[in-house]
């Protein structure tokens, strides 16, 4: 098994906030209306299995309240949602994202309006045949992003069937459309492809009551997938508004953030920093994709699933200090072998590192190893001096 923080760099970070991945127990069921980028049939769904996890509990518990303690899911949701039920990590995703009401009786009307005002946003600014016609500098500038979405998404490929089906491009197509005319300081930027993948797969996971291995995208009628394009849309949105900077003209979110990870890998493997240095490979070289793509590329899909669990419960301040903190962990992970190698060696397996059998166990140890990484030393930066 692989084990993440090798002995002789991060033995101190395994005291760790744990994952509460405990199994056991039985459970009579939640009931919450709205659901994830709910249908528009009954407002009342009751789930009910045997041998349901002791976490699946917590969390049916806590979303069949009229309204829900957004802390509390917050605090469950950092520990990663139950797998067995699709349903509850989109609710959880979407409540915390600001789509999904906390309020039960505010769910229907809530998921309502925002569905047609995202349908209006897609009525006045998709125009794809319009587009193509080129009338003007404003649509001259439009019909360039959405020639340059449309290179992207067919390489959208995060291991799972489901990308390269039309109607899924179709869908990504228009979300990534809309919020790049909507968000005109930063348009389109090549990495917004692979955010917004999470969101249609676990939204649309939830409403055909299917994991994401299983999504069969024929089964899906489009009232279906269009609550899943507008709920996507509004995720994503949300998810970005933290990281606006990321994408605004020199990018310089991400190189804020690669700044941070040198410093703090500095301070916790210096000799790791120090063979990088000689070898001439600098931190942007590497990290730009981390940063840029959120590891999205770095992992097998499910594993990215689980790591945005936490990343959508990171309190206020947002997710983007703490991904800072999992990426130097990441790194100093491969340690051992990055030390022993030369600069062509390192560029090549950067580009692809070994982690094609992780697991959400070794998602569970990198997220708890950086949760203790921020808790020393993010409050404190004299200590990274």
């Amino acid at each position: 098994d692989l084990a993440l923080g090798s002995p002789s760099n991060t033995c101190f970070l395994m005291q760790a906030r744990s994952s509460e991945a405990g199994h056991g127990g039985g459970l009579a069921g939640y009931t919450s209306s709205g659901g994830a980028a709910s249908s528009s049939s009954s407002s009342s769904t009751a789930v009910a299995a045997p041998q349901r996890s002791s976490k699946a509990q917590k969390f049916y518990r806590l979303l069949s309240l009229p309204s829900v303690d957004l802390a509390a899911l917050r605090e469950l949701l950092w520990s990663g949602a139950p797998e067995e039920d699709p349903k509850v990590r989109a609710e959880s995703w979407q409540m915390l994202l600001g789509y999904l009401p906390p309020v039960r009786d505010r769910q229907r009307p809530g998921l309502a309006k925002k569905r047609e005002e995202y349908e209006e946003l897609r009525r006045r600014h998709y125009r794809p045949s319009e587009l193509d016609r080129d009338e003007g500098p404003a649509d001259a500038d439009a019909a360039a992003i959405l020639r340059q979405i449309r290179v992207d998404i067919p390489r959208t490929s995060p291991g799972l069937p489901i990308f390269g089906h039309p109607r899924i491009d179709l869908i990504l197509e228009r979300i990534l459309f809309v919020w790049s005319i909507r968000h005109p300081a930063s348009g389109y930027v090549q990495g917004i492809n692979d955010i917004a993948t999470p969101f249609v797969v676990v939204l649309l996971a939830s409403e055909l009551k299917r994991c994401p291995e299983e999504i069969d995208v024929d089964a899906a009628d489009e009232e279906t997938l269009e609550m899943v394009e507008a709920g996507a849309y509004w995720c994503l949105t949300k998810f970005l508004s933290d990281i606006q900077d990321h994408y605004t003209a020199g990018q310089p979110g991400i190189q804020q953030m690669v700044f941070k990870l040198k410093e703090i890998v500095h301070r916790i493997d210096q000799k790791l920093y120090e063979h990088l240095e000689q070898q001439g490979l600098d931190f942007l070289q590497f990290s730009f994709r981390w940063m840029n793509c959120l590891l999205l590329r770095e992992f097998p899909f499910p594993c990215v699933i689980r790591l945005w669990d936490t990343y959508i419960a990171e309190p206020l301040e947002g997710f983007s200090a703490f991904h800072v903190y999992v990426c130097a962990v990441f790194l100093i992970y491969w340690s051992p072998q990055l030390k022993q190698m030369d600069f062509q060696q390192l560029m090549l397996f950067m580009q692809k590192l070994p982690t094609g059998k992780w697991r959400n166990q070794e998602i569970e140890t990198l997220l708890a190893e950086a949760y203790v990484l921020k808790s020393l030393f993010h409050a404190s930066p004299k200590h990274l001096v």
